[in-house]
């Protein structure tokens, strides 16, 4: 499961989608080793900030307006999560890579050192996206390797690690990083700049259906 994509649109530029813009703000404060946060709400269970002031019937009315009906006899979300985090833990790489998302887009949410509510948690998405790709899991090598493209949850813009992650990812197959990989290679983004190179990329991900690589391979040289 990946949670990005790069295209190259035809003058060139880099769309990052599913990213913010206070990656530059947030890094200065985020320095140092990256650590895994505590989680105060988990997948499925409505976030303290929906429901302040709420009565228990309307908070039950509420929880049943946006979270799908379960049976009784599924395990509960806290369940669920608390399952997915012992496998994480015990080095499941693919626990680890969803766990990563689930901080990264605010599924799990997290508190700061001040006690303040964060909506996401790039910093502890990007531990466990490391624990996995350390393990040569190619989804979080993806998502890591754009994380350290744009700089966010506290690691440095380095676009030569976001192409050594990206490389990793596609040599397994990836078609989201092949074609990331291909428009580094196009821009000279942390990589030598190599037309022949980034078309190279381009079909491989092209070949597994991947439409921005197919935009792209008509617009290189």
């Amino acid at each position: 499961m990946s949670i990005f994509t790069i295209s190259l649109t035809t003058v060139f530029l880099l769309t990052i989608i599913g990213c913010n813009n206070e990656a530059a703000d947030s890094k200065e404060q985020m320095k140092g080793a990256v650590s895994l946060g505590s989680e105060i709400t988990l997948e499925g269970e409505l976030p303290s900030i929906l429901t302040s002031g709420l009565s228990p019937e309307e908070k039950s009315k509420l929880t049943e307006e946006i979270l799908p009906m379960a049976s009784p006899d599924d395990p509960k979300p806290e369940e669920k999560f608390q399952k997915l985090r012992e496998k994480a833990e015990d080095g499941d790489a693919e626990a680890q890579t969803t766990l990563g998302i689930m901080y990264f887009t605010g599924q799990a949410i997290s508190k700061d050192t001040s006690g303040k509510v964060l909506s996401t948690d790039a910093a502890t998405a990007a531990a466990w996206f490391h624990r996995s790709a350390l393990q040569g899991n190619p989804d979080a090598q993806y998502n890591l390797g754009l994380m350290y493209f744009n700089g966010e949850g506290g690691l440095p813009q380095d676009s030569a690690k976001a192409v050594e992650f990206y490389l990793k990812s596609a040599l397994q197959g990836n078609a989201d990083a092949q074609n990331n990989l291909g428009s580094m290679y196009v821009l000279g983004e942390g990589v030598e700049q190599n037309n022949s190179e980034a078309k190279k990329w381009y079909t491989k991900s092209a070949a597994q259906g991947n439409a921005d690589a197919k935009a792209n391979l008509e617009v290189v040289k």
